[in-house]
C-alpha cells in the first residue's frame, strides 16, 4: 500500500496529541514548521483546530475555526478548509467558507460565504454572501449580499443587496438595493431602490427610487421617484415625482412637484411648485400652479400663480398677488408689485 502525502500530514498531526504534547515543532528558535496547536511560530504551522494560538508570523492552516474565544493574531497569511479565524490577522484570511476574526482584519480577506471581524477591517475583502465589521471599514469591499459596519465606512464598496454604516460612508458606495448611513455620506453612492443618511449627504447620488437625508444634500441628486432633506438642498436635486426640503438652493426638476420653506435658485415642477406658509422664494420658478404662500422674489411662470407677497413677476395665465392693491391683484398675462 503507497503511503500518501495526506496520511503523513494526518500522523504528524496525531502522534503528538497521543504523546501528550500540543504540537510537533520542527522548528530553531520558533523558525520552521509546526503541526499541531503552538503557541507561537515564525514560518508555517499545521493545526485541525486553534485553542493556544498567540502569535504565527507566517501561514497558519486550518481545518476548523477557532474555539471561542478566538485568540492569537496572524501576521502573513491565515488558510482555512473551510474556515479560518483568529483574534487578529494582518496580511492575508482566505476561507473556502469564510473568514472570521474577534478584532481587526489588514489585508487581504476571501470568504466563501462571507468575512466578518468584531473590530476594524481594512484592505480588500470579497465576502460571497457579506462583509461585516463592528468598527470601521476602509478600503474595497465587495460583498455578494451586502457590506455592513457599525462604524465608518470609507473606500469603494459593493454590496449584492445593500450597503450600509453605522456611521459616516466616504467614497464610492454601490448597492443594487439600497446605500444608508447612519451618519454623513460624502462620495459617489448609487442604489437601486434607495439611498438615505441620517446626516448630510455630498457629492453625485444615484437612485432608482428615492433618496433621502436627515441633513442636508450637497452636489447632484438623481432619483426616479424622489429627492427629500430635513436640511437643505444644494446644488442640482431630480425627483420624478418630487423634490422637496426646507431649504432648496441651486436647481430642482420634477417632473411633478416641488416644494420648500426657502427656495433659492430654479424651480420646474410641471404640475405644482409650493412655498409653505410664510415661506420665500427668490429666482426663477416654473410650474403649471406656482402657489407662493409667503415672499415672492424673482419670476414665476406658470398657468396659475399666486402669491401672498409679490416682490417680483408673475407671468401666466392668470396671476395673484394677495398685497396688491384691489383691482390689482388678479391680472391675467403678468403682474408684479404695485
Amino acid at each position: 500500500m503507497r503511503f500518501r502525502a495526506r496520511h503523513l500530514f494526518v500522523v504528524a498531526v496525531l502522534l503528538p496529541i497521543a504523546a501528550g504534547a500540543q504540537s510537533l515543532d520542527l522548528t530553531i528558535n520558533h523558525y520552521g514548521l509546526s503541526i499541531g496547536d503552538s503557541r507561537f511560530v515564525r514560518g508555517v504551522r499545521l493545526n485541525f483546530r486553534d485553542r493556544n494560538l498567540e502569535r504565527v508570523e507566517g501561514v497558519n492552516v486550518t481545518i476548523w475555526s477557532p474555539y471561542e474565544p478566538m485568540r492569537g493574531v496572524v501576521k502573513g497569511l491565515a488558510l482555512g478548509l473551510p474556515v479560518t479565524g483568529a483574534r487578529a490577522i494582518h496580511g492575508a484570511g482566505i476561507g473556502i467558507l469564510g473568514v472570521g476574526v474577534a478584532e481587526n482584519l489588514r489585508g487581504i480577506g476571501l470568504g466563501g460565504l462571507g468575512i466578518g471581524a468584531g473590530g476594524d477591517v481594512q484592505g480588500i475583502m470579497v465576502g460571497g454572501l457579506g462583509v461585516g465589521g463592528g468598527g470601521n471599514v476602509t478600503g474595497l469591499m465587495i460583498g455578494g449580499l451586502g457590506v455592513g459596519t457599525g462604524g465608518n465606512v470609507r473606500g469603494i464598496t459593493f454590496g449584492g443587496l445593500g450597503a450600509g454604516a453605522g456611521g459616516d460612508v466616504t467614497g464610492l458606495q454601490v448597492g443594487v438595493l439600497g446605500v444608508g448611513a447612519g451618519g454623513r455620506v460624502e462620495g459617489i453612492t448609487i442604489a437601486g431602490l434607495g439611498a438615505g443618511a441620517g446626516g448630510d449627504v455630498t457629492g453625485l447620488t444615484v437612485s432608482v427610487v428615492g433618496a433621502g437625508s436627515g441633513g442636508d444634500i450637497t452636489g447632484i441628486t438623481l432619483a426616479g421617484i424622489g429627492v427629500g432633506a430635513g436640511g437643505t438642498v444644494r446644488g442640482l436635486a431630480f425627483g420624478g415625482i418630487g423634490v422637496g426640503a426646507p431649504r432648496i438652493r441651486g436647481i430642482a426638476l420634477s417632473a411633478v412637484a416641488a416644494g420648500g420653506e426657502d427656495v433659492k435658485g430654479g424651480v420646474l415642477a410641471p404640475f405644482y411648485f409650493t412655498v409653505s406658509d410664510d415661506g420665500r422664494v427668490s429666482g426663477l420658478t416654473m410650474s403649471a400652479w406656482n402657489r407662493v404662500r409667503g415672499d415672492q422674489y424673482g419670476i414665476s411662470l406658470g398657468l396659475l400663480n399666486t402669491a401672498w407677497d409679490l416682490h417680483g413677476w408673475q407671468i401666466g395665465v392668470l396671476n395673484y398677488a394677495a398685497n396688491n392693491p384691489k383691482g390689482l391683484r388678479l391680472l391675467p398675462l403678468f403682474n408684479r408689485e404695485w
